[in-house]
């Protein structure tokens, strides 16, 4: 079987359980946020544990996609995400995709199409060694303290967590393909060491997101979400070899539609509410309308890991659910 169609296909699957998964939480959100409903009785919900089921069923997914697909062909369909949460927010919602959402859909769908036509090949076998990795992690972990370095949240921090969850995904296809090949121990060194770099990537990714969306919604959403493959396809096409298809001609074709795809991928982010005046502490409340389904999907990480739902300290008290 091609590859190429088993990583394509093991990402919508992904895709569309990570925006299922989303639009879940934000309707348990707002029927929480009125009724004082606890932590524990939260956790005590099928729907939310609904959730969480598809959440790490998308991230299974996810690392299945990158067992069979390049890091240049997996990361950019992470955006599929997006594209999926429009028509389910909408229709548990009971209205219709809006004008905007549909074009933003169009862009994203048609500059994926055309990455797809440059960057299929055949499935990955080089993996990165364990000095090279370590290299990577060092050399991302500077950029990502000089983007960070600043206390007020805004786009640094979301181009820092872009990139920290673009070399988690980077990492995460180093430990997949190693553990799984014949001449190489599951539990190697570089398997292990390498893993909990991407423990430890995916954790900075998600606090750094955290941070970031204080300042707003839309732009870091849309910054994380363009951050993420293009780190992982530096790392893909410098270390791991991987090429893009068609010559001068495919290059020419990859950055029109990674254009493309980013028009959309921004149109569909300012889709969903700002939270002017939030606090500090509530970045994400608001965030649970049923007229901006797009804002579910921060529910989720932005580079594929999942993570379960929980609540702020400020949210506690009403509980509001919302992911950390």
């Amino acid at each position: 079987m091609n590859p190429t169609l088993v990583a394509v296909g093991l990402s919508l699957f992904s895709a569309a359980a990570y925006a299922s998964a989303a639009v879940a939480q934000e309707r348990l959100a707002a029927r929480s946020a009125g009724t004082g409903t606890g932590t524990l009785r939260l956790l005590a919900q099928g729907t939310w544990w609904w959730s969480v089921t598809l959440n790490a069923s998308a991230a299974l997914l996810h690392v299945a996609a990158l067992k069979y697909g390049t890091l240049t062909l997996v990361q950019p369909l992470g955006a599929l995400t997006l594209v999926a949460a429009v028509p389910l927010g909408a229709r548990i919602a009971g209205r219709r995709v809006s004008a905007v959402e549909w074009r933003g859909t169009a862009l994203t769908l048609t500059g994926l199409a055309a990455l797809l036509v440059t960057a299929s090949g055949a499935a990955p076998d080089e993996v990165l060694s364990l000095p090279q990795a370590l290299a990577v992690a060092g050399t991302t972990a500077a950029v990502i303290g000089v983007l960070a370095r600043r206390a007020r949240p805004g786009l640094r921090h979301a181009t820092a967590s872009g990139f920290a969850s673009g070399v988690a995904s980077a990492l995460t296809q180093t430990v997949t393909v190693a553990a799984t090949a014949r001449s190489n121990s599951p539990f190697s060194a570089q398997v292990v060491v390498v893993a909990l770099l991407v423990a430890a990537f995916a954790a900075g990714g998600l606090l750094l997101s955290q941070t970031a969306y204080q300042g707003g919604l839309g732009a870091p959403l849309a910054v994380v979400t363009l951050a993420n493959p293009l780190a992982a396809a530096a790392i893909g096409l410098s270390l791991l070899g991987e090429r893009l298809q068609g010559g001068a001609a495919g290059l020419l074709l990859a950055l029109v539609g990674a254009s493309i795809a980013a028009w959309g991928v921004v149109t569909l982010s300012r889709t969903a509410p700002e939270p002017a005046g939030a606090p500090a502490d509530a970045p994400l409340d608001g965030l649970a309308d049923d007229d901006h389904p797009v804002a579910a999907v921060l529910a989720l990480e932005p580079n594929g890991v999942a993570h379960e739902p929980s609540l702020t300290p400020r949210q506690a008290g009403s509980g509001h659910l919302t992911s950390l």
